[in-house]
């Protein structure tokens, strides 16, 4: 039997490649000119301080002088600024394209991981909360995270960024490969 709702979403074209690298070429660009020429600032486009932020805003709502006596708050300011503002963009952007688009759908589950995984929300949450949790150590290890050192690092040809990218991308299909191969 026919699932409307895969039909739906496997008939979405989705935004052209070319298109989508050509604005985030053009984002790039404008992020750099932006940052360096009219802001004065040093950094590039980048996400994964933006979440470190966020758990300082978080913590010091309930207890403020550890976030003022923390070494690592103290390098990385709590605050609300340009990056923050992009990460809730990124959302609202993604939002809106995915329903320009027609793919837009809630799920609790994926497809992929209900298959091999089971039908369990709170398994899934745990899974996805544990990954999120080595993605920003990873992530933090690294200095930033793959849309920073993808988007930022590499129009910069930082040495850096490549190898960073390359264990971002490498270690993602082991864990994929591991995670959802067949069971025997």
């Amino acid at each position: 039997m026919i699932n409307p709702e895969q039909t739906r979403a496997s008939s979405s074209k989705g935004w052209s490649p070319y298109l989508t690298g050509a604005l985030v070429g053009v984002l790039a660009i404008v992020s750099v000119y932006l940052t360096t020429i009219y802001m004065g600032k040093s950094t590039y486009l980048g996400a994964s301080t933006t979440f470190v932020r966020a758990a300082g805003l978080a913590v010091q709502v309930v207890d403020p002088s550890y976030v003022a006596q923390n070494v690592y708050y103290a390098k990385e300011k709590v605050v609300i600024d340009w990056q923050f503002l992009m990460v809730i963009g990124i959302f609202f952007g993604a939002l809106l394209s995915s329903k320009m688009d027609g793919s837009f759908k809630l799920e609790s589950l994926p497809p992929l991981w209900e298959k091999r995984f089971g039908s369990s929300v709170p398994k899934r949450a745990v899974f996805a909360f544990v990954g999120g949790i080595v993605a920003m150590i990873g992530a933090r290890l690294a200095d930033g995270c793959p849309s920073g050192h993808g988007l930022s690092g590499m129009m910069q040809l930082s040495v850096s960024s490549f190898v960073a990218l390359a264990m971002f991308f490498g270690f993602g299909v082991i864990v994929a490969n591991f995670m959802y191969r067949k069971a025997s």
